[in-house]
């Protein structure tokens, strides 16, 4: 059962203890710089990569969704085996380091590319990198914040690594403009922030000493040990993978964009921002949910997403698409962090790695599903099908979230 967690009182003669963003660990501060400093890099690339390939290089947009679904799906594979990792060895810096480190090794791939293949050969790369990053990184988030402050915590390297996907697009547009729409011009200007990030990482970020009463787990993918997540963990796992199904790739809000005349110049602007509604919104929630009931607040997350597809799928032109994408922002403000503060509230600590894994692996072949089924009705009956589908989903996620708080409250 989710309860607040009061701090305890200060003592006489003492200074009281740091609250709010204050009382966060520096070493949460440090990983969020790094997310957004990839997330710059990244964000130049893939604002224009859909167009790209679309417009230059010829692909449909089917093909799109396949690509990314893939790739989304290579990283949640990946992350599974990370994360096991990261709780056998310990060492959850060693793989996060190795994840950015690949995924910026990556980054000059795609202003060499010169065909679809090797776009699709970057990307694939690329997400290995994002998979073995991701769960240890988690993990290390959940293993240095103390555990009232793990909603904050996560919100705000959310919202820093978000920051990121605003600025990375903000960077391509300015710099679309200044090369006369010069894809690769743009992507090699991406590399940089990418390597930068490794630095931040391996300068600023300690790892914490495992407490001696703390248990290595020799074989955290097995069934013994898979079998001590509690069911709580495993709903919430379900509950996660029907929400991913409803938030396919943000591919096709570039997709939308361009459906209503948008100039390429100016797609990286839609997710400018679903991005400032993302990264305003992010912190907030994640605090708010230090106080309250998380899945109360990813309850509004639902709602938010349900009202953004219903939005791109029925208000036209670009009124529509401004009012349907800040929604769109904002359902991820209020649900990508309180996620993960869900699984470290419910996994046991030498599990962490494992649990943060699992969820990734199937709610990205859970975005695999979606990212095609969502291209396939692009394709067949137009992007309302699309959004309207996502709609659908929407609202069974709702529901098992209502499911959801019974269950923790009958606990």
């Amino acid at each position: 059962m989710m309860r607040t967690v009061e701090p305890p009182p200060a003592s006489p003669g003492t200074a009281p203890a740091p609250t709010g963003w204050r009382a966060i660990p520096s070493g949460i501060w440090a990983l969020g710089f790094v997310s957004m400093l990839m997330d710059i890099s990244s964000e130049m690339i893939h604002a224009l990569l859909p167009i790209y390939m679309v417009t230059v290089l010829g692909a449909s947009v089917l093909s799109v969704g396949i690509i990314e679904g893939i790739a989304q799906a290579t990283a949640s594979i990946a992350k599974v085996f990370s994360g096991a990792l990261s709780d056998r060895l310990g060492k959850r810096k060693l793989l996060t380091a190795l994840g950015y480190g690949l995924a910026a090794l990556t980054k000059p791939i795609f202003p060499l590319a010169s065909t679809l293949d090797w776009l699709v050969g970057a990307r694939f790369v690329d997400r290995i990198g994002k998979g073995i990053r991701s769960a240890p990184r988690d993990a290390l988030i959940a293993d240095i914040t103390p555990a009232p402050l793990r909603g904050a915590a996560f919100g705000l390297r959310q919202a820093l690594d978000t920051a990121g996907a605003f600025l990375g697009p903000l960077l391509a547009i300015g710099l679309m403009w200044l090369t006369a729409s010069h894809f690769q011009t743009v992507f090699w200007i991406a590399v940089i922030p990418a390597f930068l990030s490794i630095g931040v990482l391996l300068l600023f970020v300690q790892e914490p000493n495992r407490p001696d009463s703390t248990p290595r787990t020799r074989t955290p993918l097995s069934r013994r040990e898979l079998a001590r997540l509690s069911s709580t963990y495993w709903w919430i796992i379900g509950i996660g993978s029907i929400f991913t199904l409803a938030r396919f790739s943000e591919a096709f809000l570039i997709l939308r964009a361009q459906s209503i005349g948008l100039a390429p110049m100016w797609a990286p602007a839609v997710l400018v921002v679903m991005a400032l509604a993302f990264s305003f919104s992010a912190y907030p929630a994640g605090a708010l949910s230090d106080r309250v009931s998380r899945v109360t607040v990813l309850s509004v997350g639902l709602a938010l997403l349900l009202a953004a597809d219903l939005t791109l799928a029925f208000v036209p032109g670009l009124e529509g698409l401004i009012v349907g994408v800040v929604l769109w922002g904002l359902h991820m403000g209020f649900t990508q962090g309180l996620f993960a503060a869900l699984i470290a509230d419910n996994a046991p600590a030498e599990l962490r790695g494992t649990a943060f894994g699992m969820f990734h692996l199937l709610t990205g072949l859970a975005l695999l599903l979606a990212s095609i089924v969502a291209g396939a009705l692009w394709d067949l009956v137009g992007y309302q099908g699309t959004f309207l589908t996502g709609a659908i989903f929407a609202a069974a996620t709702l529901l098992g979230l209502l499911l959801l708080h019974q269950r923790l409250h009958q606990g």
